[in-house]
């Protein structure tokens, strides 16, 4: 019986050691509220942009959205020489 009682405790004191380790660790790796938040206030400056580009008229839409042709270099190369 007493034998058992060692090991429980042991097993306990073990487990909540390793459980605040891991939790130090985890909040250690993981980003700060601060850092969420200026992903959030990113995150709204561009769907912003996005509503504004679409909103104005004759606009030519962005070239990074995907592939282009490349324009085709003059016999002297890009800079005329």
């Amino acid at each position: 019986m007493i034998r058992r009682l060692f090991w429980l405790i042991l097993g306990a004191v073990i487990g909540v050691a390793g459980y605040r380790r891991v939790t130090t660790l985890a909040r250690s790796i993981s980003p700060g509220p601060r850092a969420r938040e200026l992903v959030r206030f990113a995150g709204d400056v561009r769907e912003g942009m996005e509503l504004y580009m679409e909103r104005q008229p004759g606009q030519a839409p962005p070239v990074l959205g995907g592939p282009q042709g490349r324009p085709t270099l003059t016999e002297h190369g890009e800079d005329g020489r």
